[in-house]
């Protein structure tokens, strides 16, 4: 069975619009709700995140991976950040782990679920932040395969002062 890009697209749409419905609240950050940078890895291109309250995330990727099968890489995940868990003198370092929806672009696409788990890292006085991520990912379609991606990144955020 051949599956179309645009059956693909239709699990990371249903995730987006579920989560999108979340209830809206201050962000754990110093700036504003919605970060953007870059993550480096596998694959490697932009990251967003949108925080949604008491430290529930969006997280966004559309990425490309330079390995055997050349591909985009696009991603949409529901993120809960544990802040309480691992205490710093200075900025914030909290644990997160969610779940989510990828697509892989490529002459063999694949439509899968994501579970990153990863560590953050929230400068005190800057609105800037970096993580490090490893991401299981269980590929649904068009056939079930198990497999993985990771990386580091930064995403500087904007918006109101907190």
């Amino acid at each position: 069975m051949k599956i179309s890009y645009k059956q693909l697209l239709i699990l990371p749409l249903i995730t987006i619009f579920a989560l999108a419905l979340s209830p809206q609240a201050n962000a754990q950050t110093n700036g504003g709700d919605f970060g953007l940078g870059v993550i480096l890895g596998e694959p490697t291109g932009i990251s967003a995140k949108l925080y949604t309250g008491n430290g529930r995330a969006l997280d966004f990727g559309a990425a490309w991976s330079f390995g055997n099968n050349a591909s985009m890489h696009l991603h949409a995940d529901y993120l809960i950040h544990r802040f309480d868990l691992i205490s710093v003198d200075s900025g914030q370092l909290p644990l997160y782990y969610g779940i989510g929806a990828r697509v892989r672009m490529a002459d063999n696409a694949q439509a899968g679920v994501r579970i990153p788990i990863g560590l953050s890292y929230y400068f005190p006085n800057d609105p800037l932040e970096i993580f490090f991520e490893i991401v299981p990912i269980l590929d649904l379609a068009p056939k079930t395969s198990f497999s993985g991606n990771g990386g580091f990144g930064i995403r500087y955020y904007f918006g109101k002062a907190r």
